[in-house]
């Protein structure tokens, strides 16, 4: 691997592409869209089947076996093929969402979402991987803005799709309606797609899969439990931070001897992944923290419904996809992507900044500014790190890095809005609980998204000057 990215030769087109990529879209976009979907309808699940104290395992099963498992995937695929291995995964997510619209009690919803979470974890990283492969290198950074838009569109236009579809037929037809999407996205991708594996797979690494897989699930939790359900130093917390350390040394043990590790410990050699991968787990906390909480003050500030309050987030959403998709474009003319990625964590501290000083009696236009900001800031970055540390890798190790980054931002996304929610109880202490209490307290957790975002500043600072791909 080397600082200098520049790709000697484009890989071929196979397949029909364009259908190719249509079916990878789609079923990245299921998976999103499940994450956040599912949100507004929580008190009409919690109605029907009961339970209402294991409602939040709704959520968190599907992110947990979705994030516990999105490592292994690329290794997978490299031995089995990228298109066997997300039809295989679109299939396990789209049974799960059968079994979810089915579901008569909330166990079995909840063993349900973790089902829908196990083929997710591929169709958040498979379409990654496979696009990249499927495009010429100098035209990555404009095919993986697509992605940076389906994961902004899908991330807060799931509340209002969830709304919709609830109001109109039930909260049994958010998991139904994934079933022809996913039959669709199985057909062109059946059709379309030609990427076989890379031949050098081998055995998949089940040990090191075991071990990351409990690792990132007990940070999960501790991430999710500590400072709510049980204290920070309680004995299951401390019991927990235990297990990660064991378990996260013993991956390590792991993957250094494994003949075919999950995550190769060379590529923390490369002098790019070094920074990409603790920025891109930086930039996931940012995203889930302003996803979740962004249109949480619009209902406690400007008391807008969960509808109005997702459509009030156009300006973020279009900001996101617009600039994810110029900015793709203008670095596959220019080649250079550092000054892109430094701008961009500039813009998001200056985002998080302006937000931190919102109040609720502010007109709604200086509210859509300031978002538009952050999705300017964040359109520059999201993609373009995965692409940054695409190019680094070696091809053999491409599904792996590409795993790796995937998966980081997805912990960091879960762990941000777990961090952003303790933040928020701390400024809620005291305070009688009330919409304008909440309004009040939103900002001042948003602020600290600044100084997050001025340690992304000094990460793309810290990149090789020669962060280039070929434009040609």
């Amino acid at each position: 691997m080397s600082a200098n990215l520049v790709a000697s030769s484009a890989p071929p087109r196979p397949g029909n592409v364009p259908l190719a990529t249509a079916g990878l879209l789609i079923g990245m976009l299921l998976s999103v869209l499940d994450q956040t979907v599912v949100a507004i309808a929580l008190p009409d699940i919690a109605a029907d089947l009961g339970g209402i104290s294991a409602i939040g395992w709704i959520v968190t099963s599907y992110v947990l076996a979705s994030t516990a498992t999105g490592a292994l995937y690329g290794r997978v695929s490299d031995r089995f093929g990228r298109r066997a291995v997300f039809i295989a995964a679109v299939a396990v997510f789209v049974a799960g969402s059968a079994l979810c619209g089915l579901a008569q009690t909330m166990p079995q919803l909840i063993a349900a979402r973790t089902v829908q979470g196990i083929g997710a974890g591929a169709l958040f990283v498979l379409p990654t991987i496979a696009l990249s492969e499927l495009y010429p290198q100098h035209l990555r950074s404009r095919v993986q803005g697509f992605t940076g838009g389906v994961f902004a569109l899908a991330s807060v236009g799931g509340p209002l799709a969830g709304g919709a579809i609830t109001d109109a037929w039930g909260w049994r037809w958010i998991f139904y309606i994934n079933l022809p999407l996913g039959l669709l996205s199985v057909a062109l991708t059946a059709i379309a797609l030609r990427l076989p594996g890379t031949g050098g797979g081998g055995k998949v690494d089940l040990p090191g899969a075991l071990l990351i897989a409990g690792a990132t699930v007990g940070l999960l939790l501790v991430a999710e439990w500590g400072g709510g359900t049980y204290a920070w130093t309680s004995g299951v917390i401390l019991a927990l931070v235990a297990a990660v350390a064991v378990t996260s040394a013993l991956f390590v043990w792991r993957e250094r001897r494994a003949a075919n590790p999950l995550l190769p410990m060379r590529l923390f050699a490369d002098p790019v992944l070094r920074v990409v991968l603790p920025a891109t787990a930086l930039l996931g906390a940012l995203l889930g923290g302003s996803i979740v909480y962004l249109p949480t003050y619009l209902q406690a500030g400007y008391g807008m419904g969960a509808t109005q309050a997702g459509l009030a987030l156009n300006p973020y959403v279009l900001t996101f996809m617009a600039v994810s998709s110029l900015a793709g474009a203008r670095i596959g003319a220019s080649g250079r992507f550092k000054p892109y990625l430094l701008a961009g964590s500039v813009i998001a501290v200056l985002g998080f900044a302006l937000l931190g000083r919102i109040t609720s009696d502010a007109a709604y236009a200086l509210f859509a500014v300031e978002i538009g900001v952050l999705g300017i800031g964040f359109g520059l970055l999201m993609q373009n790190l995965v692409v940054v540390a695409q190019n680094a890798a070696a091809p053999a190790d491409l599904a792996a890095t590409t795993s790796a980054v995937v998966s980081v931002r997805g912990l960091g996304l879960s762990l941000g809005v777990a961090l952003f929610g303790s933040l928020l109880a701390r400024e809620l202490q005291g305070r009688a609980p009330s919409p304008a209490a909440t309004a009040a307290a939103i900002p001042d957790v948003l602020f600290w998204g600044a100084p997050a975002a001025a340690v992304l500043v000094a990460l793309m600072a810290l990149l090789p000057r020669a962060v280039n791909v070929a434009t040609s």
